[in-house]
């Protein structure tokens, strides 16, 4: 199996909607309840930092960066989205999107990475672990998801090139 990184273009997106649509249907990726247009993502997301993994042609994983804030003090400091189609989910996608989006987001100046991540998300959780995120908390009853209360692991990754370790 040899799987590809690229940059994420706005031609990927139906096929990245679609991972994004099945993450969404599990109930325990996201808040969101469909997915947004591809000019609302886009809005949403950093342009540096968007990446697809490919098999043969097909995009099988993505992820991408959102600023927390909009005020110049957290320039540097982003929140991860990271999906694989369910179908090559415990191949090692993850871990090959992750370890390029981490070598990216660190030339391109981020010194904090954080995720919001339902606790029930195990495999999610174990991956964020495997690339130095350290839990900070748990928001407990955060949002409601088809009319349930969830809290979310709140965890964060520490750049060691940026010199905030």
């Amino acid at each position: 199996m040899h799987v590809t990184i690229q940059k994420m273009r706005n031609e990927h997106w139906d096929q990245v909607m679609k991972i994004y649509l099945d993450g969404i249907a599990t109930g325990n990726a996201t808040f969101q309840t469909e997915a947004p247009s591809w000019e609302e993502w886009d809005a949403g997301h950093t342009f540096q930092c968007r990446l697809i993994a490919t098999l043969e042609g097909v995009i099988v994983g993505w992820t991408a960066l959102s600023p927390i804030s909009n005020r110049c003090v957290y320039e540097g400091v982003a929140e991860v989205s990271v999906y694989v189609s369910p179908e090559y989910k415990g191949r090692g996608i993850g871990k090959l999107l992750y370890q390029d989006l981490i070598r990216e987001s660190e030339e391109k100046g981020y010194w904090t990475l954080q995720a919001s991540i339902f606790p029930e998300n195990r495999a999610s959780l174990n991956l964020h672990k495997q690339f130095g995120f350290r839990k900070v908390g748990i928001r407990q009853r955060i949002g409601k998801l088809n009319g349930v209360w969830r809290d979310v692991v709140l965890l964060e990754r520490r750049s060691k090139v940026q010199g905030n370790n």
